[in-house]
Protein backbone atom coordinates (compact mmCIF):
# COMPACT_ATOMS: atom_id res chain seq x y z
CA UNK A 1 0.00 0.00 0.00
CA UNK A 2 1.29 3.40 -0.73
CA UNK A 3 1.30 5.45 2.58
CA UNK A 4 2.47 9.03 1.18
CA UNK A 5 2.03 12.31 2.69
CA UNK A 6 -1.10 12.97 0.25
CA UNK A 7 -2.94 9.87 0.50
CA UNK A 8 -2.39 10.28 4.65
CA UNK A 9 -3.57 14.19 4.55
CA UNK A 10 -6.50 13.08 1.89
CA UNK A 11 -7.66 10.52 4.85
CA UNK A 12 -7.49 12.86 7.70
CA UNK A 13 -9.79 15.74 5.48
CA UNK A 14 -12.09 12.94 4.59
CA UNK A 15 -12.16 11.58 7.95
CA UNK A 16 -11.31 14.06 10.41
CA UNK A 17 -15.13 15.01 11.80
CA UNK A 18 -15.04 11.59 13.33
CA UNK A 19 -12.32 12.00 15.14
CA UNK A 20 -13.20 15.58 16.74
CA UNK A 21 -16.75 14.00 17.96
CA UNK A 22 -14.93 11.34 19.53
CA UNK A 23 -12.55 13.47 20.97
CA UNK A 24 -15.10 15.91 22.40
CA UNK A 25 -16.57 12.64 23.63
CA UNK A 26 -13.44 11.88 25.46
CA UNK A 27 -13.05 15.12 26.87
CA UNK A 28 -15.99 15.64 28.74
CA UNK A 29 -16.64 12.04 30.09
CA UNK A 30 -12.74 12.50 31.47
CA UNK A 31 -14.04 15.48 33.07
CA UNK A 32 -17.74 13.58 34.14
CA UNK A 33 -17.67 9.49 33.95
CA UNK A 34 -21.68 9.86 33.89
CA UNK A 35 -21.36 12.05 30.85
CA UNK A 36 -21.20 8.09 29.10
CA UNK A 37 -24.80 7.28 30.60
CA UNK A 38 -27.37 5.42 28.62
CA UNK A 39 -29.47 8.38 29.77
CA UNK A 40 -27.02 10.94 28.59
CA UNK A 41 -27.46 9.30 25.46
CA UNK A 42 -31.03 9.41 25.14
CA UNK A 43 -31.18 13.08 26.13
CA UNK A 44 -28.47 13.81 23.40
CA UNK A 45 -30.28 11.92 20.86
CA UNK A 46 -33.78 13.08 21.65
CA UNK A 47 -31.80 16.57 21.15
CA UNK A 48 -30.34 16.05 18.29
CA UNK A 49 -33.24 14.36 16.27
CA UNK A 50 -35.39 17.99 15.03
CA UNK A 51 -31.78 19.55 14.24
CA UNK A 52 -30.69 16.36 12.42
CA UNK A 53 -34.23 16.95 9.98
CA UNK A 54 -33.49 20.87 9.73
CA UNK A 55 -30.20 19.59 8.34
CA UNK A 56 -30.71 17.86 6.19
CA UNK A 57 -33.13 20.36 4.41
CA UNK A 58 -29.95 23.21 4.93
CA UNK A 59 -27.70 20.47 3.25
CA UNK A 60 -29.69 19.62 0.52
CA UNK A 61 -29.54 23.19 -0.32
CA UNK A 62 -25.88 23.72 0.29
CA UNK A 63 -25.43 20.96 -1.93
CA UNK A 64 -26.90 23.25 -4.97
CA UNK A 65 -24.46 25.88 -3.75
CA UNK A 66 -27.42 27.83 -2.24
CA UNK A 67 -28.37 28.50 1.63
CA UNK A 68 -31.72 28.65 3.08
CA UNK A 69 -31.98 31.19 5.91
CA UNK A 70 -35.56 30.88 6.75
CA UNK A 71 -35.32 27.45 7.91
CA UNK A 72 -36.09 28.41 11.27
CA UNK A 73 -38.88 30.68 10.82
CA UNK A 74 -40.55 27.91 9.12
CA UNK A 75 -39.93 25.51 11.95
CA UNK A 76 -41.56 28.39 14.40
CA UNK A 77 -44.53 28.52 11.40
CA UNK A 78 -45.25 24.68 11.55
CA UNK A 79 -44.90 24.90 15.33
CA UNK A 80 -47.49 27.29 16.13
CA UNK A 81 -49.62 25.83 13.12
CA UNK A 82 -49.64 22.25 14.93
CA UNK A 83 -50.02 23.15 18.34
CA UNK A 84 -52.79 25.49 17.98
CA UNK A 85 -54.82 22.69 16.28
CA UNK A 86 -53.88 20.26 19.00
CA UNK A 87 -54.51 21.69 22.50
CA UNK A 88 -57.05 19.34 24.70
CA UNK A 89 -60.82 20.44 24.93
CA UNK A 90 -60.56 21.60 28.05
CA UNK A 91 -57.75 23.88 28.24
CA UNK A 92 -58.69 27.61 29.60
CA UNK A 93 -56.74 29.31 26.55
CA UNK A 94 -57.48 27.55 23.96
CA UNK A 95 -56.67 28.91 20.65
CA UNK A 96 -59.74 27.23 18.48
CA UNK A 97 -62.04 27.74 21.51
CA UNK A 98 -64.36 25.84 18.67
CA UNK A 99 -62.69 23.67 16.82
CA UNK A 100 -63.58 19.89 17.21
CA UNK A 101 -60.97 16.88 17.88
CA UNK A 102 -58.99 16.60 15.27
CA UNK A 103 -56.93 13.31 13.95
CA UNK A 104 -53.41 14.02 14.38
CA UNK A 105 -52.27 13.89 10.59
CA UNK A 106 -54.13 16.50 9.20
CA UNK A 107 -52.53 19.35 11.70
CA UNK A 108 -49.36 17.64 10.90
CA UNK A 109 -50.12 17.94 7.92
CA UNK A 110 -50.84 21.81 7.36
CA UNK A 111 -47.96 22.69 9.35
CA UNK A 112 -46.09 20.25 6.84
CA UNK A 113 -47.99 21.98 4.21
CA UNK A 114 -46.80 25.06 4.94
CA UNK A 115 -43.02 24.12 5.27
CA UNK A 116 -43.72 23.35 1.97
CA UNK A 117 -44.87 26.55 0.23
CA UNK A 118 -42.46 28.55 1.98
CA UNK A 119 -39.90 26.16 0.26
CA UNK A 120 -42.14 26.31 -3.36
CA UNK A 121 -40.88 30.42 -2.66
CA UNK A 122 -38.12 30.10 -1.97
CA UNK A 123 -37.32 28.18 -5.04
CA UNK A 124 -39.38 29.93 -7.41
CA UNK A 125 -37.47 33.49 -6.46
CA UNK A 126 -34.55 31.87 -6.56
CA UNK A 127 -34.70 29.70 -9.94
CA UNK A 128 -37.37 32.44 -12.00
CA UNK A 129 -36.26 35.59 -10.76
CA UNK A 130 -32.68 34.52 -10.56
CA UNK A 131 -32.05 36.34 -7.31
CA UNK A 132 -29.53 34.86 -4.76
CA UNK A 133 -30.47 32.38 -2.42
CA UNK A 134 -28.88 34.44 0.26
CA UNK A 135 -31.49 37.19 -0.44
CA UNK A 136 -34.64 34.93 -1.62
CA UNK A 137 -34.19 33.42 1.94
CA UNK A 138 -33.58 36.36 3.78
CA UNK A 139 -36.78 38.27 2.52
CA UNK A 140 -39.06 35.03 3.34
CA UNK A 141 -37.13 34.72 6.63
CA UNK A 142 -38.88 38.23 7.72
CA UNK A 143 -41.92 37.18 5.71
CA UNK A 144 -42.64 34.00 7.59
CA UNK A 145 -41.95 35.26 10.85
CA UNK A 146 -44.20 38.32 10.08
CA UNK A 147 -47.28 35.88 8.86
CA UNK A 148 -46.31 33.91 11.99
CA UNK A 149 -46.23 36.53 14.39
CA UNK A 150 -49.87 37.85 13.07
CA UNK A 151 -51.16 34.25 13.34
CA UNK A 152 -49.70 33.72 16.79
CA UNK A 153 -51.81 37.52 17.90
CA UNK A 154 -55.29 36.52 16.99
CA UNK A 155 -58.24 36.59 19.60
CA UNK A 156 -58.24 35.01 21.39
CA UNK A 157 -54.70 34.04 22.13
CA UNK A 158 -53.11 37.55 21.65
CA UNK A 159 -49.55 35.97 21.67
CA UNK A 160 -49.85 34.09 24.71
CA UNK A 161 -47.70 30.85 24.62
CA UNK A 162 -49.30 27.67 23.07
CA UNK A 163 -49.97 25.33 25.76
CA UNK A 164 -52.04 22.19 27.36
CA UNK A 165 -51.09 19.97 24.03
CA UNK A 166 -53.16 16.80 23.62
CA UNK A 167 -50.99 13.59 25.12
CA UNK A 168 -51.27 11.83 22.35
CA UNK A 169 -49.24 14.72 19.63
CA UNK A 170 -46.71 15.29 23.12
CA UNK A 171 -46.15 11.28 22.79
CA UNK A 172 -44.64 11.88 19.31
CA UNK A 173 -41.69 13.52 20.94
CA UNK A 174 -41.60 12.43 24.38
CA UNK A 175 -42.56 9.18 24.17
CA UNK A 176 -40.50 5.84 23.64
CA UNK A 177 -40.69 2.83 22.26
CA UNK A 178 -40.25 -0.48 25.15
CA UNK A 179 -39.28 0.51 28.24
CA UNK A 180 -36.41 1.00 30.59
CA UNK A 181 -32.87 2.53 29.98
CA UNK A 182 -32.99 0.57 27.17
CA UNK A 183 -36.02 2.38 25.70
CA UNK A 184 -35.19 4.26 22.03
CA UNK A 185 -37.58 7.23 21.93
CA UNK A 186 -40.34 7.97 19.68
CA UNK A 187 -38.65 10.69 17.74
CA UNK A 188 -35.24 8.88 17.48
CA UNK A 189 -36.75 6.69 15.47
CA UNK A 190 -38.60 9.17 13.25
CA UNK A 191 -35.34 11.26 12.68
CA UNK A 192 -33.51 7.76 11.59
CA UNK A 193 -36.41 7.40 9.33
CA UNK A 194 -36.25 10.52 7.37
CA UNK A 195 -32.27 10.38 7.61
CA UNK A 196 -32.44 6.97 5.84
CA UNK A 197 -35.28 8.67 2.79
CA UNK A 198 -33.02 11.45 2.69
CA UNK A 199 -29.58 9.40 1.86
CA UNK A 200 -31.97 7.45 -0.63
CA UNK A 201 -32.54 10.74 -2.43
CA UNK A 202 -29.32 11.43 -2.31
CA UNK A 203 -28.02 8.57 -3.58
CA UNK A 204 -30.24 6.56 -5.55
CA UNK A 205 -32.66 9.13 -7.41
CA UNK A 206 -32.56 10.86 -10.55
CA UNK A 207 -33.18 14.37 -8.01
CA UNK A 208 -30.15 13.78 -6.20
CA UNK A 209 -28.05 13.27 -9.15
CA UNK A 210 -29.22 16.61 -10.34
CA UNK A 211 -29.08 17.77 -6.84
CA UNK A 212 -25.01 17.15 -7.02
CA UNK A 213 -24.47 18.11 -10.79
CA UNK A 214 -25.98 21.68 -9.78
CA UNK A 215 -23.79 22.47 -7.09
CA UNK A 216 -20.46 20.97 -9.14
CA UNK A 217 -20.86 22.99 -12.01
CA UNK A 218 -23.95 24.77 -13.05
CA UNK A 219 -23.28 25.67 -16.70
CA UNK A 220 -22.40 22.11 -17.01
CA UNK A 221 -25.21 20.82 -15.36
CA UNK A 222 -27.53 22.86 -17.86
CA UNK A 223 -25.21 21.87 -20.83
CA UNK A 224 -25.92 18.22 -19.78
CA UNK A 225 -29.33 18.53 -20.16
CA UNK A 226 -30.61 19.13 -16.38
CA UNK A 227 -33.67 21.48 -15.54
CA UNK A 228 -32.10 23.51 -13.27
CA UNK A 229 -35.11 25.87 -12.64
CA UNK A 230 -37.48 23.02 -11.69
CA UNK A 231 -34.86 20.83 -9.84
CA UNK A 232 -34.09 24.02 -7.86
CA UNK A 233 -37.79 24.86 -7.37
CA UNK A 234 -38.30 21.01 -5.96
CA UNK A 235 -35.04 21.05 -4.11
CA UNK A 236 -36.34 23.92 -2.01
CA UNK A 237 -39.58 22.71 -1.65
CA UNK A 238 -38.39 18.97 -0.20
CA UNK A 239 -36.22 21.47 2.55
CA UNK A 240 -39.06 23.65 3.57
CA UNK A 241 -41.43 20.82 4.12
CA UNK A 242 -38.08 18.91 6.33
CA UNK A 243 -38.67 22.16 8.07
CA UNK A 244 -41.92 22.13 8.62
CA UNK A 245 -42.28 18.20 10.02
CA UNK A 246 -38.82 19.08 11.98
CA UNK A 247 -41.57 22.15 13.38
CA UNK A 248 -44.18 19.63 14.02
CA UNK A 249 -41.84 17.56 16.40
CA UNK A 250 -40.39 20.45 18.15
CA UNK A 251 -43.97 21.65 19.23
CA UNK A 252 -44.34 17.61 20.10
CA UNK A 253 -41.40 17.30 22.32
CA UNK A 254 -41.33 20.81 24.25
CA UNK A 255 -45.55 20.50 24.48
CA UNK A 256 -46.11 23.81 23.74
CA UNK A 257 -45.05 26.22 20.99
CA UNK A 258 -44.19 30.56 20.04
CA UNK A 259 -44.12 32.47 17.33
CA UNK A 260 -39.97 32.68 18.68
CA UNK A 261 -39.79 28.74 18.14
CA UNK A 262 -36.41 27.92 15.62
CA UNK A 263 -34.99 31.29 15.89
CA UNK A 264 -31.51 30.93 14.91
CA UNK A 265 -31.75 27.12 14.13
CA UNK A 266 -30.72 27.76 10.68
CA UNK A 267 -27.07 28.96 11.60
CA UNK A 268 -26.94 25.59 13.79
CA UNK A 269 -27.93 23.87 10.64
CA UNK A 270 -25.56 25.00 8.01
CA UNK A 271 -22.72 25.13 10.62
CA UNK A 272 -23.30 21.25 11.41
CA UNK A 273 -23.62 20.68 7.61
CA UNK A 274 -20.30 22.75 7.16
CA UNK A 275 -18.92 20.75 10.07
CA UNK A 276 -20.11 17.39 8.57
CA UNK A 277 -18.21 17.88 5.17
CA UNK A 278 -20.87 19.90 3.26
CA UNK A 279 -18.92 22.12 1.26
CA UNK A 280 -20.09 25.98 1.02
CA UNK A 281 -18.95 25.89 -2.54
CA UNK A 282 -21.36 22.76 -3.87
CA UNK A 283 -21.62 19.51 -5.44
CA UNK A 284 -20.64 17.96 -1.91
CA UNK A 285 -21.85 16.56 1.13
CA UNK A 286 -23.48 12.85 2.82
CA UNK A 287 -26.31 12.10 4.91
CA UNK A 288 -23.95 10.52 7.49
CA UNK A 289 -21.25 13.47 7.73
CA UNK A 290 -24.41 15.79 8.34
CA UNK A 291 -25.90 13.49 11.13
CA UNK A 292 -22.63 13.63 12.53
CA UNK A 293 -22.16 17.38 12.83
CA UNK A 294 -25.38 17.49 14.34
CA UNK A 295 -24.15 15.75 17.01
CA UNK A 296 -20.83 17.34 17.53
CA UNK A 297 -23.01 20.34 17.84
CA UNK A 298 -25.15 18.98 20.24
CA UNK A 299 -22.54 16.98 22.70
CA UNK A 300 -21.06 20.92 22.50
CA UNK A 301 -23.83 22.26 24.10
CA UNK A 302 -25.37 19.35 26.08
CA UNK A 303 -21.68 18.10 27.16
CA UNK A 304 -20.28 21.68 28.19
CA UNK A 305 -23.69 22.43 30.01
CA UNK A 306 -23.29 19.23 31.94
CA UNK A 307 -19.79 20.03 33.29
CA UNK A 308 -20.74 23.39 34.16
CA UNK A 309 -18.83 25.19 31.44
CA UNK A 310 -19.84 28.83 31.01
CA UNK A 311 -22.23 29.06 27.90
CA UNK A 312 -20.09 31.98 26.69
CA UNK A 313 -16.78 30.10 26.04
CA UNK A 314 -19.73 27.12 24.65
CA UNK A 315 -20.06 29.65 22.23
CA UNK A 316 -16.29 30.83 21.22
CA UNK A 317 -15.32 26.58 20.68
CA UNK A 318 -18.56 26.50 18.57
CA UNK A 319 -17.22 29.20 16.53
CA UNK A 320 -13.51 27.88 16.26
CA UNK A 321 -15.58 24.56 14.85
CA UNK A 322 -16.95 26.52 12.27
CA UNK A 323 -13.63 28.46 11.37
CA UNK A 324 -11.60 25.71 11.21
CA UNK A 325 -14.48 23.61 9.29
CA UNK A 326 -15.05 25.91 6.68
CA UNK A 327 -10.77 26.21 6.40
CA UNK A 328 -10.24 22.31 6.16
CA UNK A 329 -13.46 22.73 3.12
CA UNK A 330 -11.78 25.62 1.34
CA UNK A 331 -8.29 23.76 1.26
CA UNK A 332 -10.00 20.64 -0.07
CA UNK A 333 -11.79 22.76 -2.96
CA UNK A 334 -8.23 24.03 -3.71
CA UNK A 335 -6.48 20.80 -3.53
CA UNK A 336 -9.15 19.71 -6.27
CA UNK A 337 -8.78 22.65 -8.35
Amino acid sequence: MNFSVKKINEFFLQYAIYGVLLVLIAIIAIDNSNFLSINTLRDILMQSSTRVIIALGAGIILITAGVDLSAGRVVGLAAVLSASMLQVADYSHRFFPNLPHMPIFLPVLVAVMGGLIVGLLNGWIVAKLSVPPFIATLGTYVMVYGINSIYFDMKPNESQPIGGLRSDFTEIGSGSLGSGPYSIPYIVIIALIVAFIAWVVFNKTKLGKNMYAIGGNVNAAKVAGINVGLNLIMIYAIAGALYGFAGVLEAARTGGATNNYGNMYELDAIAACVVGGVSTTGGIGTVPGILVGVLIFTVINYGLTFVGMNPYWQLIIKGLIIVAAVAVDIRKYLSKN
